[in-house]
């Protein structure tokens, strides 16, 4: 059986360089992340009102809603903008990248988590670590989380965010998302955080039956919006749902 890869993994997919896996630190999968009760920021109440908003926005399942009220996202921006983390805005994380809106953060994993109607997903591949709050967030959502990012200078970021964290069941991939990572599969979801002309033929053979892919495409008209694909036995079931605006979805490693 191949060995999977421990937190955090950095898997450098040029061919002359084989992967290298890490060492994950030795926390069970099953301790709870305790969320800070301090002041400012750090105050659960300013994370409760994000919530509160996003319920009122329409935002409906409830073990979305404690995952976002579990992370701190200020932790995830710099400090510069750290007063801004818990408005309904995207800001950006460096190299041209940005963490998305809570309220759009929160609407993908709700669309991931929809075929599971109760309990956690078993495993998940996220492309795009980009500063790895959205990891942290599916770190609550799914047993096991492999998160990929293409950008070695995003990819060490999100490791020294969520080192604090000790999420034993987040995996950190350096390498090409639009390849996925066929040694993780078959994942019960699939998230992508960048949006293509169109969705990976990679993730779909990755995605185990019954599983879901929620990602940006671009549309005919040019427009952006969610996608969200259902792979049944013997047909993949695709939903159109809102525009969205994502950074682009490119290929290969910098």
């Amino acid at each position: 059986m191949t060995r999977r890869p421990g937190f955090p993994a950095r898997l450098d997919l040029t061919p002359a360089v084989a992967p290298a896996a890490g060492r994950a630190r030795p926390v069970p999968a099953t301790r709870p992340v305790v969320a800070p009760q301090g002041v400012g920021l750090d105050s659960g109440a300013v994370r409760a009102r994000m919530v509160t908003r996003l319920a009122a926005g329409g935002l409906a399942d409830s073990r979305v809603l404690a995952a976002m009220g579990a992370v701190d996202r200020h932790r995830f921006v710099d400090s510069a903008l750290a007063n801004q983390a818990y408005e309904d805005t995207s800001l950006p994380i460096g190299l041209g990248q940005t963490i998305s809106k809570p309220s759009v953060v929160a609407r993908m994993a709700e669309l991931l988590l929809a075929g599971t109607p109760s309990g956690r997903l078993g495993r998940v591949l996220e492309v795009g670590t980009g500063c790895g709050f959205q990891a942290a967030v599916l770190a609550h959502l799914a047993k096991e989380v492999y998160s990929i990012e293409r950008l070695r200078g995003l990819h060490d970021k999100a490791r020294e965010n969520l080192r604090p964290l000790r999420l034993a069941n987040v995996h950190l991939l350096f390498g090409d998302g639009m390849q996925g990572f066929a040694k993780g599969a078959p994942y019960a979801g699939i998230i992508a955080a960048a949006g293509g002309d169109a969705v990976p033929d990679a993730w779909i053979e990755q995605l185990a039956v019954g599983g879901r892919i929620v990602a940006p495409t671009l549309m005919p008209d040019g427009r952006q919006a969610l996608v969200v694909l259902e792979k049944g036995a013997r047909e993949l079931r695709r939903t159109i749902l809102e525009t969205v605006l994502f950074v682009p979805l490119k290929s290969g490693i910098a």
